[in-house]
């Protein structure tokens, strides 16, 4: 069975009411190993090889983050810059990232309605994570949508829990070895009809 890495990266996680819900669905269920990036490096002094060790006993990667000016938090940032090294992940010989999926889980302020080109934001979620995907693709991995939480100011308690039930099939979804192929080109992990049969 595959093996998922939740990456999760969140400087203010005591004040996110939806990514408190989210990771505490999915943190204690077994193949699954949730790295909190802030707490065990706070003063972003990252263990370059403890990471590599991390990342060569997992399958899945998941950066799960909430969506900071159209990116990811500065941590996440500076964990690609000094993990993914030349010749380990990309480059000549590096490859030891190749096969493994990786996606990216978001919580947004915004709604769908900002996040297009008649938007206030005049892009898609996709087109902003397009370094990640090529992040991914670069280093051989098969990138797959996002799971997004959009317009997470005005969810209520019952949309949160649908939410964070479908982030619990998600990983249900990725440790049964969903592939790209299988989602198919949705904008949205979300949207895969099959993880919504599974609500």
């Amino acid at each position: 069975m595959s093996k998922i890495l939740v990456l999760f990266a969140h400087p203010k996680f005591e004040r996110s009411r939806v990514n408190k819900l989210l990771v505490e669905k999915i943190r204690k269920r077994s193949s699954v190993t949730f790295h909190d990036l802030y707490e065990r490096y706070p003063d972003f002094n990252i263990d370059v090889v403890f990471e590599k060790e991390l990342l060569a006993k997992h399958d899945i990667i998941i950066w799960h983050h909430p969506f900071y000016w159209y990116s990811c938090p500065p941590l996440m940032k500076q964990w690609i810059d000094v993990v993914l090294e030349f010749k380990w992940a990309y480059g000549p010989e590096g490859n030891a990232l190749k096969g493994k999926q990786a996606l990216n889980v978001l919580t947004l302020g915004g709604s769908r309605e900002v996040y297009c080109a008649e938007g206030r934001n005049h892009y898609t979620v996709n087109e902003f994570l397009r370094p990640f995907e090529q992040t991914a693709r670069l280093c051989g991995m098969d990138y797959l949508p996002p799971f997004a939480i959009l317009g997470t100011h005005r969810l209520s308690d019952n949309d949160l829990a649908k939410y964070a039930a479908q982030y619990d099939a998600l990983i249900t979804l990725l440790l049964q070895g969903v592939t790209p192929r299988e989602v198919g080109k949705c904008d949205y992990f979300n949207d895969v009809e099959e993880l919504k049969n599974l609500m």
